[in-house]
């Protein structure tokens, strides 16, 4: 152990964000939230992770931080692991 401690100041916990889109979804009625979502910039880029975290879990790779727990919470959100980007526009 060196003794350094990694901190992301501009992170949040996955939870706050998972809340967020559950807002999200509360208010337009779908959890696609475009990339550059102008209202909060930073779920667009959270959901972004989330969908390659997913392809990188079913591809066995063990740097994903997607668990189980985390595909099922998102999943009754209504998440779409496989989306037409063109259904992300925003308006």
């Amino acid at each position: 152990k060196v003794g350094f401690e990694w901190e992301c100041r501009k992170c949040q916990p996955w939870d706050r964000s998972y809340d967020e889109l559950v807002s999200f979804v509360k208010e337009f009625s779908h959890a696609r939230v475009p990339a550059r979502f102008p209202l909060n910039q930073s779920l667009g880029n959270w959901v972004g992770t989330q969908r390659k975290g997913y392809r990188k879990y079913l591809k066995g790779d063990t740097s994903a931080k997607m668990t189980e727990d985390r595909m099922q919470l998102l999943k009754k959100a209504g998440f779409e692991w496989f989306i037409n980007r063109s259904k992300l526009e925003f308006s």
